[in-house]
């Protein structure tokens, strides 16, 4: 007998002032699924997850979610492979990867109507691609990482901050961005509101863009990457390209790139990148969203960015390779 039943969910839980705070989280991988466990630690809150991926689903439902690594508990979530069982919800966290994007805000569309939704993807352009389906959107950047280690268990593997800002042109109100962050921080994932989360974003978006495609196109892990001498000059003029288009953008960093490189050959140097694990399994990478929504950028504020490009066209090339 299911513990979470995906359309009669246990009566709602209450907060403090008797109110609950129904949140979904659309895509249920690692980040997904690390979310949606620490959000149901908190008094008073409904959390649900959608992802097609039907056995993690049914595990979750069954035995409830498990996370293990840096924290161990069980969680009880309240699962679905279909977005349209989702009930209307306060907020939404959209956990999928790019490409998925719209398939999946447009599955949720009417459960997330009235809810403040928040994208805690890689890269740049999932804010304005949900913002196609939802009026109210944060902005949002996040560290933690972990892996889905089994069907309704996923890894903790690293903690870490996340920042959450309303998204510019569809703002979510900040009280509503103020409201989640403390919902996550209590639950156990510190996060911050900002009045302006793009340099948080952009910190994280530079640092991928000018290690992952490097290390998907020559299949080495991002320390060596960094320190081979004429990999490091491509990822020097990745970044300066980058910052860039920040400056001309009015955007500002919140650590200088260069200090995320030398901490990734410190503290990371065999990791294998997601973009390289793509590559390796032969999917289809975020290169868009990276390099190319760099590139995006610096065509809006007139920053040529011909290494950006040049990335992009080869990470491209190599994926049509795969089709023959």
């Amino acid at each position: 007998m299911s513990r979470h039943p995906a359309s009669h969910p246990a009566s709602r839980p209450t907060d403090g002032d008797g109110d609950t705070v129904r949140i979904a989280v659309i895509g249920c991988g690692a980040i997904g699924s690390l979310y949606a466990a620490h959000l149901a630690r908190v008094p008073g809150t409904e959390v649900w997850v959608v992802d097609p991926w039907a056995e993690h689903m049914a595990a979750i439902r069954e035995h409830g979610l498990r996370v293990t690594g840096v924290a161990d508990f069980t969680a009880e979530v309240s699962a679905t492979t279909e977005g349209r069982d989702l009930p209307a919800c306060d907020f939404g966290i959209v956990a999928t990867k790019a490409l998925h994007t719209r398939a999946a805000v447009d599955g949720a569309r009417a459960a997330l109507a009235d809810a403040a939704v928040v994208s805690v993807q890689n890269g740049l352009g999932n804010e304005e691609v949900i913002a196609e389906a939802v009026p109210h959107v944060i902005r949002g950047s996040i560290v933690p990482a972990g892996a889905v280690a089994a069907p309704g268990v996923v890894r903790y593997d690293a903690p870490g901050d996340s920042w959450f800002g309303p998204f510019e042109p569809s703002p979510a109100p900040m009280c509503a961005v103020e409201r989640l962050a403390g919902l996550l921080t209590e639950g156990g994932l510190r996060t911050h509101a900002l009045a302006d989360a793009r340099g948080p974003q952009w910190t994280k978006v530079i640092f991928n863009a000018a290690t992952s495609p490097l290390a998907a196109l020559t299949g080495l892990p991002v320390g060596r990457v960094c320190t081979d001498e004429a990999l490091r000059r491509q990822v020097d003029g990745l970044i300066a390209e980058a910052l860039a288009v920040c400056t001309r953008a009015g955007i500002v960093p919140v650590r200088p790139p260069h200090e995320a490189v030398d901490e990734a050959i410190a503290e990371a140097y065999g990791h294998k990148p997601s973009m390289l694990q793509d590559v390796l399994a032969r999917r289809a990478t975020e290169i868009d969203v990276l390099n190319g929504g760099i590139a995006a950028e610096g065509r809006r504020t007139g920053v040529p960015t011909p290494l950006h490009d040049c990335m992009v066209a080869l990470v491209k090339g190599l994926e049509s390779s795969w089709s023959g």
